[in-house]
């Protein structure tokens, strides 16, 4: 190379700004509480407020991320068989229950409800997982369950973390202006609610919103 192409090409490369170093994801667990109300679905969502990080004024359903706690922490009923196995095709056996217990302590801190003490984990199914994109400065690797409203038990207050907290119609919900993450599980407990429970039984793929676009695994 000539050598004032070199001293360009070494300017350049000194002026060039470092690459943003990637965030790792955390895991993450929310819950998807949904009850019949006529011929409507109604489900359990509060908004996040002002000062959070992420997703400050969003609506969207309980859930955080895993705590270490929450690996070992006891059980009524342990997961059903089925989102068990679902599970496992991402998650080892400990992660798959922490994830669980993290779903069940987060309904109860951020909304009053809980699945019991300690919480029964067979009701809940999972329906699909959401990795946040590379280029946020704060990233969660989040598995989204749902539960039927029969399941769970207590009155609605919770911590103060979600306002506006309710059940909202399907239909209600998805005419907002909800973050992409939120309106695609909604759209996903849509599907899983059409489904038979032999369907359900024999799902052999869980779907992966990353990259902002589906996958499957």
């Amino acid at each position: 190379m000539p050598e004032d192409l070199h001293r360009h090409a070494t300017l350049v490369d000194q002026h060039e700004p470092p690459r943003p170093k990637t965030v790792r994801a955390r895991h993450a667990a929310s819950l998807l509480v949904w009850r019949e109300a006529g011929e409507a679905t109604e489900i359990l969502m509060g908004m996040r407020g002002s000062r959070h990080r992420f997703m400050p004024n969003r609506l969207v359903y309980p859930g955080g991320a895993v705590d270490r706690a929450d690996l070992s922490a006891p059980f009524a009923t342990g997961l059903s068989r089925r989102t068990e196995a679902a599970l496992h095709r991402n998650a080892n056996a400990k992660l798959a229950h922490g994830l669980g217990i993290a779903a069940a302590r987060e309904l109860r801190e951020e909304t009053g409800l809980s699945l019991g003490t300690p919480p029964a984990l067979d009701g809940l199914d999972y329906l699909a997982r959401a990795v946040t994109p590379t280029d946020s400065p704060i990233r969660f690797n989040a598995r989204f369950f749902c539960v039927h409203a029969s399941r769970v038990t207590g009155t609605l207050g919770g911590d103060g973390e979600l306002d506006n907290l309710r059940f909202y119609d399907m239909r209600e919900a998805l005419a907002l202006d909800l973050a992409m993450p939120t309106r695609r599980m909604l759209e996903q407990l849509r599907g899983w609610l059409a489904m038979s429970e032999a369907e359900r039984d024999e799902r052999t793929h869980v779907r992966v919103l990353k990259d902002r676009g589906w996958k499957m695994e």
